[in-house]
Formats: C-alpha cells, sequence, structure tokens
C-alpha cells in the first residue's frame, strides 16, 4: 500500500513535532537491462546505509530545535528496517520521512491532526501567507495550544485531505503524565495516502488496530503515573506553589520537555511501533485484492461485500463502546463464535460424522417426494425447521438447501437450543427436546423436519456415508400442496437431478443459471412494479413477457416477490438514483 504511519506529539514548547515514522519501499520493478546488472543480495547493506544516511540529512536541520518531548530517535540512528521476504517491500522507520517531499505533507498533517477542523482555515491561511519560519511556529504554536485548552474532549478518528497533499486517517488520543498541564500530553497517529477511497473503506479496519496500539500505550503510562502520583502527588504541589510566582516558570520550563519513552517506561518502544507501523501498512494492502470477473459482479458477490462491510462496522462500535464488563462479555462472544464450527461452512467437511453431500444426495435420501415439498418451502421463503441430536448433519441439510436461494435471502441459525421465529431466520436448527410453538406448528409458512436416530446398541455399526440407514426423517407442515404443483425453476431442477448422466458440478452449474435467469426476471418486476411504480395489469403483462404465467404462475410470482427481498442494497440505491436522475433531466 502506497502509505505512510506516524505518531504526532503536540510539545508544549515547540508545538506540533513527529516523533516516528513509518514508510513502505516499494522494489523497483524488473526490466531485462537491470537484471543484467542486477545488485547482489550482499549489497542490499549499503542501500540500507544510503537510506539511513538520507534521513539523517533530512532530518538534521530540526535536531537543533527539538526537545526530549520532540525527539524519538537520535540523528545518529540508523532507523528501523524490515523487508517483507514474499513482496520485497522493505518498511523504514526513523523520525521523519525519508524522502523531502514527504516532510511537509507529513508536517501537514501533524499540525491539522493535532487542531481540529473548525481552525484549520487558520492554519491554512498562516502556511499559505509566506511568514518567516519564526513567525510562522509561533502563530501556529499559538493556535495549537489555544484549541488544547478550549477543547479538551476531542480524541478520536478524522479524515481530512486533499488531492494534492494527500488524504490523512487520524486518531488523537491523550497520554496521562503527572508534569505536564493538565496531567496529560496530546498524540495523535496518522495514515496518509493519496487513494481516498481505499483510505475511506479502511476506516473500520485502521480504527480497530490503531486502537489496540493506543490501548497499550496509554495503559502502559498509566501505570506510570499512578506510581509516580503515589510517590509525590502533583496537584498537591501544584496548589502550594499557585501563589509563587518565582516557582511556575521554572517548573514550566523543566517539566515540558519529557519524552514517550519516559512516560510508558518503555524500553524498546521505537523498536514495538515499528512493528506495529509495519505490520498495519502490509495488512492493510494485503486487503485490496484483484478478482478477475468475467462481467458485472452478482447479486450474491454484492450481499456478501456488504455484510463483511456491515460486519466490521459493528466489530469497531463495539470496540468503541465504554465498559469493562460489558467489553469481556462481547470478546467472548465473539471468540466463541469465530470457533463455533457451525458458523462456518467451509469447515463442515473436516468434521466427523455423516453429511449430506449434494442436491442429488439429499433427495435420494429423503426421497422425491419429500425433497420437493421441502424445496418448495425453501424457494417460496418460509421457515425450514430441522430437529434432532447431530448438529453436523442439519449443518450439511442447511449448506445443501441454502443453494437454492440467493445469499440475500438466506438467514440461518445452525443449532439452537430455543424456538426463532420466522424473521430472524428461515433456517433454524434446533435440539432434539425443543417444543415447537402451537402457532408455529399450525402455520402453512414452516415445515419441521424431525431427524430421528436409527441406531441401536444392538445394531451392529454401518458406515457413516449410509444416512437412511443411520436417521429416520419425518417432514410435517401444515401447508400440503399437490406434487406436481411448483414453480418453473423447481420443475426444471428436477429434471436435471433425476438425469444420472449428469454429475454433481453439472447440476450445480444447471442450478447456477437457473437463479441467474430468475435473479434478472426479479430485476426487472422490482425496477416496473416498485421504482416505476406502474399498475396491476401492466405487472400482469410483464409477468407474461418474463414467463412467469402459466402453470405454476402463483408460485412463480410468490418466488419472485420473496427473491426481491434479496437484491443487494447497492442494486436498489443504484436504481433509486437513477430514477431521480431521469426526473431532474427534462427540467434541466
Amino acid at each position: 500500500m502506497n502509505a505512510l504511519v506516524a505518531l504526532c506529539h503536540f510539545c508544549e514548547l515547540h508545538g506540533p513535532r513527529t516523533l516516528f515514522c513509518t514508510e513502505a519501499l516499494h522494489p523497483p520493478s524488473p526490466s531485462p537491462s537491470s537484471q543484467v546488472g542486477a545488485q547482489m543480495p550482499g549489497d542490499r547493506d549499503g542501500d540500507r546505509d544510503g537510506e539511513g544516511l538520507t534521513m539523517k540529512a533530512n532530518s538534521s536541520a530540526t535536531q537543533k530545535e527539538m526537545c526530549e518531548g520532540c525527539r524519538s530517535l537520535p540523528a545518529s540512528h540508523p532507523g528501523f528496517v524490515s523487508i517483507d521476504d514474499e513482496t520485497g517491500i522493505r518498511f523504514l522507520s526513523h523520525q521523519h520521512p525519508r524522502q523531502p517531499q514527504l516532510f511537509s505533507v507529513v508536517r501537514q498533517a501533524c499540525v491539522r491532526s493535532l487542531s481540529c477542523e473548525v481552525i484549520s482555515d487558520m492554519f491554512m491561511w498562516v502556511l499559505s501567507v509566506g511568514f518567516n519560519r519564526l513567525i510562522t511556529d509561533i502563530l501556529l504554536y499559538v493556535f495549537c495550544l489555544f484549541w488544547c485548552q478550549v477543547c479538551p474532549g476531542r480524541e478520536g478518528p478524522i479524515f481530512f485531505g486533499d488531492e494534492q497533499h494527500g488524504f490523512v486517517f487520524s486518531h488523537t488520543f491523550f497520554i496521562k503524565d503527572s508534569l505536564a498541564r493538565g496531567f496529560q500530553r496530546w498524540y495523535s497517529i496518522v495514515m496518509v495516502a493519496m487513494d481516498r477511497i481505499y483510505l475511506i473503506n479502511s476506516w473500520p479496519f485502521l480504527l480497530r488496530h490503531l486502537k489496540l496500539t493506543i490501548q497499550s500505550l496509554q495503559s502502559t503510562a498509566l501505570k506510570v503515573f499512578d506510581n509516580e502520583q503515589g510517590v509525590c502527588p502533583q496537584r498537591a504541589v501544584r496548589m502550594n506553589s499557585a501563589f509563587s510566582p518565582a516557582v511556575f516558570p521554572h517548573q514550566r520550563s523543566g517539566n515540558a520537555a519529557r519524552s514517550l519513552t519516559s512516560l510508558t517506561q518503555h524500553p524498546n518502544l521505537w523498536a514495538s511501533l515499528h512493528s506495529s507501523f509495519s505490520w498495519l501498512l502490509k495488512a492493510c494492502g494485503s486487503r485490496l485484492t484483484e478478482k478477475l470477473l468475467e462481467g458485472a459482479p452478482t447479486e450474491d458477490t454484492l450481499v456478501l461485500i456488504e455484510r463483511q462491510t456491515e460486519q466490521e462496522e459493528e466489530m469497531s462500535c463495539w470496540e468503541g463502546a465504554e465498559g469493562g464488563a460489558s467489553k469481556t462479555q462481547r470478546h467472548l462472544s465473539e471468540t466463541e463464535l469465530a470457533h463455533n464450527f457451525l458458523s462456518d461452512d467451509t469447515k463442515l467437511d473436516e468434521l466427523p460424522g455423516p453429511k449430506f453431500r449434494s442436491l442429488r444426495h439429499l433427495r435420494q435420501v429423503l426421497g422425491a417426494p419429500d425433497f420437493r415439498q421441502l424445496a418448495w418451502h425453501v424457494l417460496m421463503g418460509n421457515q425450514v425447521i430441522w430437529r434432532g441430536a447431530d448438529p453436523v448433519l442439519i449443518q450439511s441439510a442447511f449448506t445443501v438447501l441454502k443453494s437454492l436461494l440467493p445469499v440475500g435471502c438466506v438467514r440461518s441459525v445452525p443449532y439452537s437450543s430455543q424456538y426463532e421465529e420466522a424473521y430472524k431466520c428461515n433456517f433454524l436448527g434446533l435440539c432434539p427436546d425443543v417444543p415447537i410453538p402451537a402457532h408455529v406448528s399450525s402455520s402453512e409458512f414452516t415445515v419441521l423436519v424431525d431427524v430421528t436416530s436409527e441406531r441401536s446398541c444392538q445394531i451392529p455399526a454401518v458406515r457413516d456415508d449410509d444416512i437412511s440407514s443411520l436417521y429416520q426423517f419425518t417432514i410435517t407442515s401444515a401447508n400440503t400442496q399437490p406434487i406436481d404443483r411448483g414453480p418453473a425453476l423447481l420443475n426444471k431442477l428436477e429434471v436435471a437431478l433425476c438425469n444420472e448422466n449428469l454429475s454433481v458440478d453439472v447440476v450445480s452449474h444447471c442450478l447456477l443459471c437457473l437463479k441467474e435467469e430468475w435473479m434478472n426476471k426479479v430485476k426487472v418486476l422490482f425496477k416496473f412494479s416498485k421504482v416505476d411504480g406502474r399498475g396491476r395489469e401492466d405487472t400482469q403483462k410483464v409477468l407474461a413477457l418474463l414467463g412467469a404465467t402459466g402453470p405454476g404462475e402463483e408460485d412463480n410470482v410468490r418466488l419472485l416477490k420473496y427473491w426481491m427481498t434479496g437484491l443487494s442494497k447497492t442494486y436498489k440505491s443504484h436504481l433509486m438514483t437513477a430514477v431521480r436522475g431521469g426526473e431532474r433531466s427534462p427540467s434541466q
């Protein structure tokens, strides 16, 4: 990722200063001419020394203006270097960027991150007028010092930037210091990049991982602060010296310069930050992956992307909430969810026990009539309940049946000890002793599959894949539709399943094509009825053009309406935006 991460600090003597900066140096792309005289691996040390000299030259001009609080590494320090063996990218860390062009970019990001957007125009005006360096530093210091005193509750993330100076994700925080004004010092971690869209999309990821680094620094400094306050409480000392004018100036000048290493008592602080920032740059860049598509992304792909984004945002919101007990409880629930094998279909094959392998296998075990009845309920959006003692078998059945629906229509609770309402899930797995409410068992919008074991102690063990010899399946529903009833999609699917000349992979591709065909019909019907607001007669004509009328018309229309709920938010928003634009165009 073409970005850099920097730790910034507001010094009471010198204003905003950059303490530590990590940038990624990409290897040059190979060419035939460069490969002839390619650099040997041993020459990397010389190149690394050259980078250290460059950083030293860039930062030497500011060393004289630094106090202890403004300095992280001495000018003679070569910095930290980490090499990614997979990509050849080198992560370099020093107090200032390696390239002089980036110095001003990071400097501006540092100033704005430790200020606020309310007075950002003042900063921009000061930087653009062209005062000499002394007057500029004085004005910036006065503005920052004023804002630190009048706006103490400004912790948290912020995004700013432009095309010329880059875009910045900044997270401001404070570190406790018993000798500082207000017993705290202000810091910020900024990530600077030129790609605005990717930086915004990485907001939940950056926020989650930067909070871990910040919380580690704050907790370490808090222990030092408590120890110092226990030895010599500074609040009482300051109250006693409040009326002594000869003490305060001396005390201020002596306490203003205090390094972050002194505040945290961390002997390897900068090496630790180098590791954290290098990993952040690598991991953030790894999130950008390229995928070859043979056309526009499908609705299933869009829905999966939206769900992943919602999960990341929800996780960041949970982590931002306060409360120690609730935070511990949330951590445990997330850990249990991550390790729960029932929540991950990809791990199902690794688990022992009998499992359904495909729709054809499920049809062979249940029988053609019961399979058709079950598939009809799935396609119509009714709640499908499996009740039994084998959660792996139930999860494998759900994995097979979910392939009949678009991803946006699937809401699954793999295995539960209590009944969940239909609005929460359309696939529900229950323990064998869980009762079904009366209003559910009598509803025509629910189907129940009871799984009972056929194996006893006297019967010798059979193969685990012989499900019909191990279990008995009883399907009950208040809706008993005729066997020949069903949507056209189900009829075509059964023709493919009955054809033994077609392999399981071929049947899967046939089902994929059928789903895409009917999702296109759903899009047309949604655009025609919901967006354009056409009447019933016009809708019937469109249904006839789509081939949804005739035999099984009621089921076809019901399937189309149910599958509308599986359309992605991206597609719906795109249609509404296009309609609004079309309505404005005649007036324009």
